[in-house]
């Protein structure tokens, strides 16, 4: 029977049977702006396929030959002892070594053994020697052979062996049969679930390739878990601004600062152009320093990835706000300093991101798809990349 009302009604006297109210079709997204750009430019300008879970590649690299002595000699010493180092061995007979403090050169007359440096003194000097210091840096500079002379002491050298893991990657969406063809205001839910999980799976490739650590769980058993490294914590290179640098304030790091360590340190070695990928707080620190310097920069090859530039005589250091570095808080003051020429994307043959259809049971009444991934990270060399992280402010 149907319900009597007297009187004037207004339209918050209707239930939501009578009122459906209005809804804006489908739905919004809010996501960050581009979830994965290392990801990105990594798969598009350095991937490469592997055959096996576990990848490796040799690191080599040209060497400083550089000694300290171990305890102070005098000026007409012609034993030197020197503390362990591998920069020993290079220091053959008839080398020349400087000693950077007091600039005296002397000449190895034996092959260095271990700790014991033979030398004579004061090459150039009429013999004249200086004192060393316990703690002084010497630095093979050259080779002086006589004439008439024999070979010098061959020397060789082997690689560092490096290795990493590729990842199993999955993301899986499912709706039941009757909600597939229910109609829903925000659209087709299948569309939807879709949608979400390829972005939640590329970001979980991104994270992993930042905040991942190398690990091989149950490595001889039939079915072994296993871990891809990623930057964060496998980098050697760091720029920790936490105690401060140089004496100052903890977290600060001045224009200078940074400057200096753009030439000691990040462009060191590998590449004169770096991406950095950056959290809002470092990222705005840049912003606040050497505006003249920052030029927007379309660079070849970024794929849709914007970058800013910063041009120093060292060279040029591309910025980039990293999306997820705003979503996870202890990122904000962190700069992850990427040399793309020696870092790959590794993903396992026939591998590579995909869609798997229908892996739901036979019995089953629902539609199950998954997105999956195997790959990893290569690091072909550690030092070109740089992690600078506590920074909090400037001077």
């Amino acid at each position: 029977m149907s319900t009597t009302f007297q009187g004037l009604r207004g339209t918050g006297q209707f239930s939501v049977d009578f009122r459906p109210k209005n809804y804006r079709e489908l739905y919004t997204l809010l996501e960050p702006n581009g979830s994965a750009p290392l990801n990105a430019l990594l798969a598009m300008t350095n991937s490469e396929s592997t055959d096996d879970p576990e990848y490796k590649n040799f690191r080599d690299e040209l060497p400083t030959r550089t000694m300290f002595t171990g305890a102070a000699a005098t000026n007409v010493a012609t034993t030197i002892t020197l503390t362990s180092t591998d920069g020993n061995k290079y220091a053959i007979a008839n080398a020349l070594v400087l000693n950077i403090r007091t600039g005296e050169i002397v000449r190895v007359t034996a092959d260095t053994t271990g700790t014991t440096l033979t030398v004579t003194r004061g090459v150039g000097q009429a013999g004249a020697g200086v004192a060393m210091n316990s703690g002084d840096e010497l630095v093979v500079i050259g080779f002086s052979a006589p004439e008439g002379g024999t070979t010098p002491t061959p020397l060789s050298f082997d690689a560092d062996v490096v290795s990493n893991y590729t990842q199993i990657f999955k993301t899986a969406f499912s709706v039941t049969g009757t909600q597939e063809k229910t109609y829903l205001r925000t659209g087709n839910k299948l569309q939807e679930s879709m949608t979400k999980a390829l972005k939640m799976h590329m970001s979980d490739i991104e994270r992993a390739m930042f905040f991942g650590r190398k690990e091989e769980s149950g490595g001889t058993t039939a079915t072994p878990t296993r871990t891809t490294g990623g930057l964060i914590y496998t980098l050697s290179n760091v720029i920790d601004v936490t105690p401060g640098l140089d004496g100052g304030a903890a977290g600060v790091m001045t224009e200078a600062q940074f400057d200096e360590r753009l030439i000691t340190n990040v462009f060191a070695w590998g590449s004169k152009q770096k991406v950095a990928f950056g959290g809002p707080k470092a990222v705005s620190l840049l912003q606040r320093i050497a505006k003249n310097r920052w030029q927007p920069t379309d660079v070849g090859g970024t794929y849709g990835v914007s970058v800013n530039g910063y041009k120093t005589y060292a060279g040029d250091l591309m910025v980039h706000l990293h999306p997820q570095f705003r979503q996870i808080t202890g990122m904000s003051n962190t700069l992850v300093i990427v040399d793309f020429q020696y870092l790959k994307y590794r993903y396992m043959e026939g591998r590579d991101t995909q869609l798997l259809q229908n892996r739901q049971n036979n019995n089953e009444d629902r539609t199950l798809h998954e997105y999956m991934t195997e790959c990893g990270l290569e690091l072909l060399q550690d030092k070109p990349h740089t992690l600078v992280k506590g920074w909090n402010a400037i001077a």
